[in-house]
């Protein structure tokens, strides 16, 4: 069964260009019966392990600046352990409210994602490293803190505001969410919220559906598919939400 959440998380994913914690996440709790906090622990360890493979194959198509990759990592990883922390520290039911309002944040920048173009709102080499330095410091505690890759948070900021290509700002997310998605889903270890014994069928199956998610994306329409999978996300977000959820 694990093997199937991986692999629906993985392609849904690749289909949209989304990591794959968001639909891993509420099949794990759903399906698995997980509690959210191991949900969200579980679900990093998985992340890890696609943000090294994408960040691999995106580097080899040369989309990748390293450079940005690094300032965003470094605050990432100092981040990411105090998110898994603060999850940890919250109730059952909060972190499931928290992760209802995130799921209609991300809908949110699905939708907006055809609207997204390089503008370079920040110039300056030392503005822009303050900002990636940002940009990495929230999009770690994030991670850690939802379980989550945190590539809705980063490409929007590298595309709009250092005016970065879509593509070179995907795989320069995917470099700097390997070490701060690994300290974050060690830290969870740690405090006891990753199921090991779903990982190894978790990690096979979010490459292989990743893999052909983003391989079925190029003959399926984009349009379409971002306006259903923000439909799932928003009814997700609801059954999250409403009083009496899942």
């Amino acid at each position: 069964m694990s093997l199937l959440v991986g692999f629906l998380g993985g392609l849904f994913g690749g289909l949209v260009g989304l990591g794959g914690g968001t639909v891993m996440i509420p099949l794990m709790v759903g399906l698995l019966k997980l509690s959210q906090h191991k949900a969200h622990g579980t679900s990093l360890v998985a992340v890890f392990f696609t943000g090294l493979m994408g960040a691999f194959t995106y580097g080899l198509q040369g989309s990748l600046d390293l450079k940005a990759g690094l300032l965003l990592a470094i605050t990432a990883i100092l981040t990411a352990r105090y998110g898994a922390r603060y999850a940890h520290s919250l109730p059952e039911a909060r972190l499931r409210r928290a992760f209802g309002w995130f799921l209609f944040f991300v809908s949110f920048l699905l939708l907006l994602k055809p609207y997204l173009a390089p503008v370079g709102l920040v110039r300056g080499e030392v503005v822009q490293g303050l900002t990636l330095l940002l940009a990495g410091a929230f999009t770690g505690f994030l991670s850690g803190m939802m379980g989550v890759g945190g590539g809705t948070i980063m490409v929007p900021a590298m595309v709009l505001l250092l005016g970065m290509a879509q593509h070179t700002a995907q795989g320069t997310s995917l470099l700097a969410m390997v070490p701060a998605s690994f300290v974050g889903a060690y830290t969870h270890f740690r405090l006891g919220n990753v199921e090991g014994n779903l990982v190894p069928g978790l990690v096979p199956g979010v490459l292989l559906g990743t893999f052909l998610g983003g391989e079925l994306a190029h003959f399926l329409p984009e349009g379409g598919l971002r306006l259903v999978f923000a439909a799932v996300l928003l009814w997700t977000a609801w059954r999250y939400l409403r009083p009496k959820v899942m």
